[in-house]
């Protein structure tokens, strides 16, 4: 028989069980399910309301509170923990950090604007430019061929009738590379191939490219190359900026041109 301290042990460990548990609610989003449960506790997590030290519940409570299978959470504290928000004990459980800072995200689920979208592009302008000038200044051989090589792999494709979003997407990643900092690169592997902006935007009359802008974006490709190639620093920031500009002038001048029709 239980006694009247171990009664009053257990209700006091069950309040404060609920208290933790009413933090969370049922995800009954439209987006990913593990990036909902992902920014809810990162949000409960920065604002204090899950304090530092403080143990999550359980998978088995995460999993009645909220309505997400076992595999949904496994794969939310897995990130949780990827980005020092979470750090998770054998056999005992999942803790918030002691010391947490809000890690740099993009949802790139949550780009439904084409706004939204050329937001992101004015991001990578600021970043690509000076990666174009640095890798004018510090490409290796090596790397000048890996950007040649991309850049033909998009004339094959276009000349194929395809949109060649992977390969854009390599050939600017192969300039980053060039850059000699690896923290360029990895800054677009993070962007990965949503930041080129035809991967994103879909659907609506006019917004698919056709094959003459693909063209016209690969003479602005060789023009960056040709910079690079020649050690010319200032030519290279300035071929890039060029062709940044003009693709998202051309996702705005579509997007309005689609909202007028």
């Amino acid at each position: 028989m239980m006694t009247r301290a171990a009664n009053t042990a257990l209700r006091s460990a069950s309040k404060a069980a609920g208290a933790k548990l009413a933090v969370f609610e049922r995800v009954t989003a439209p987006r990913s399910l593990t990036h909902e449960l992902i920014a809810r506790v990162t949000a409960d997590i920065t604002s204090g309301r899950l304090k530092p030290g403080s143990r999550l519940p359980t998978e088995q409570e995460l999993i009645a509170a909220t309505g997400v299978s076992r595999t949904v959470v496994r794969e939310a504290v897995a990130a949780l923990r990827a980005d020092g928000l979470v750090v998770t004990r054998q056999g005992v459980g999942a803790f918030v950090a002691e010391t947490v800072r809000r890690p740099f995200r993009i949802e790139f689920d949550e780009l439904r604007t084409l706004r939204e979208v050329l937001e992101v592009m004015e991001l990578r302008t600021g970043i690509e430019i000076e990666a174009a000038g640095l890798a004018a200044e510090r490409a290796m051989p090596a790397q000048l061929r890996r950007i040649a090589e991309c850049f033909d792999e998009i004339a094959n494709v276009v000349r194929r009738g395809e949109s060649a979003v992977d390969q854009d997407y390599a050939f600017h990643c192969s300039i980053a590379e060039a850059t000699g900092n690896p923290q360029f690169k990895k800054l677009l592997e993070y962007l990965g191939r949503f930041m080129i902006p035809r991967h994103t935007i879909k659907g609506g009359p006019g917004l698919a490219p056709d094959r003459a802008y693909l063209e016209k974006v690969q003479l602005e490709h060789r023009q960056i190359i040709n910079a690079i190639r020649q050690g010319a620093v200032l030519q290279a920031r300035a071929a890039m900026r060029r062709h940044l500009l003009n693709s998202r002038k051309r996702y705005q001048k579509l997007a309005g041109d689609s909202i007028s029709r």
